[in-house]
């Protein structure tokens, strides 16, 4: 595993607060659609599916997957589209009225605070703010090239009503403001009924095996090395993909590749994971309370305090601690990969860990150090 020392102007750059977020409001093609030009696109972690030239992004390398958020007040819509990769919504607080399907009416699911809902790809899907003004939709985007959406036929043509028109090449033009149709470039046109017939079929029933709910969650009180140490009894749970366990018997509620993996941390003041590393990406999102997380070790330690919908991306190889300093936490984490990501413990949690009777078996799961005294090898 390569060692990634993070400086400190390399913090600070990976670091979006909540007021670092900047707003797009011209991000897709029906924004001057009656119900839908009130939006605010943001984009976080990569451009997302925005189609707009102006679209400011917090942070561009690639991560894996993109990260962003809707914000939308009571009755805007975010009309009908379908994604190509995976593309996942946490609510951060507020009502939203979903639907799927080419016209909509397929099914509907209404979410509330808390949820992690992962719409299947290659399906129509839009959503309605019934609830405040203030509620925020984050959004984890599959990969690092998401291929861009496709627009309900109805969108389209609403959209060309009010000049704007979307290139083959996914630019935004804007006959209103002055922009010209391109020359030789193709613009994108309706998708045909033909190929909408083909499209997938999910039931309501099918829709809410995806959705993971407050109450749907399963809380891993044992997940890590360090879980019976002092500072270090943060619980997980698993909600898309493996990402962090150490538990050989947690199992996430969606097993399905979506290029990265979703979980929540929650803690006690004091309490969350000590000193590790691994090999993939991360971004760290607090819900709830405020957390410290440190990275790197001894005289280049860096400390970042991170509160409500403050986000931190952790570089693959860098050592980090992560710490409730005060409320009640609640920490979202989304690892790049499909894998169960392998943790190398600092020494003194190694140490400390077994004193305790704990260590990590060859398959990379927590065990009774006790019974790997007694295993052998096999010639």
């Amino acid at each position: 595993m390569h060692n990634t020392a993070v400086p400190p102007d390399e913090v600070v750059r990976r670091t979006v607060r909540r007021s670092d977020w900047v707003p797009c409001k011209a991000a897709f093609i029906d924004c001057r659609t009656p119900g839908s030009d009130l939006k605010d696109n943001y984009s976080f972690i990569g451009p997302g599916v925005s189609q707009s030239a102006d679209q400011f992004v917090n942070l561009r390398e690639p991560h894996g997957f993109n990260l962003g958020a809707a914000g939308m007040p009571n009755g805007v819509t975010n009309s009908l589209h379908l994604h190509f990769t995976a593309e996942v919504f946490i609510n951060f607080g507020g009502e939203y009225q979903l639907r799927w399907g080419a016209d909509g009416q397929q099914g509907e699911y209404r979410s509330v605070d808390g949820d992690v809902i992962s719409v299947p790809t290659w399906i129509f899907r839009g959503f309605t703010n019934v609830g405040d003004d203030e509620g925020i939709l984050l959004t984890v985007l599959g990969r690092d090239d998401t291929g861009g959406i496709i627009w309900g036929p109805s969108v389209l043509r609403e959209a060309a009503g009010h000049g704007l028109h979307l290139t083959a090449d996914n630019r935004l033009i804007d006959t209103v403001l002055g922009d010209e149709l391109p020359e030789g470039v193709a613009l994108v046109t309706p998708i045909s009924q033909e190929e909408i017939d083909e499209l997938d079929v999910f039931t309501v029933e099918q829709f809410r095996t995806r959705v993971t709910h407050t109450a749907d969650r399963t809380w891993t009180r044992e997940p890590f090395l360090c879980s019976r140490l002092p500072g270090g009894g943060a619980e997980l749970s698993l909600v898309i993909g493996y990402g962090l366990s150490e538990d050989r018997r947690a199992v996430p509620r969606l097993h399905e590749p979506h290029g990265f993996s979703v979980a929540w941390l929650r803690a006690t003041p004091g309490e969350g994971v000590l000193r590790h590393r691994h090999d993939e990406t991360q971004v760290l999102t607090a819900k709830a309370g405020r957390w410290a997380v440190r990275l790197n070790s001894g005289a280049e330690e860096e400390v970042v305090e991170l509160g409500t919908l403050d986000s931190l991306s952790v570089p693959a190889g860098a050592w980090r601690s992560i710490t409730l300093l005060e409320g009640e936490g609640e920490l979202l984490v989304v690892t790049g990969g499909d894998g169960r990501a392998v943790l190398e413990w600092a020494p003194e949690v190694v140490a400390a860990a077994r004193e305790v009777g704990r260590v990590v078996d060859p398959n990379g799961y927590v065990a009774p150090a006790a019974v790997l005294v007694t295993a052998t090898e096999d010639d």
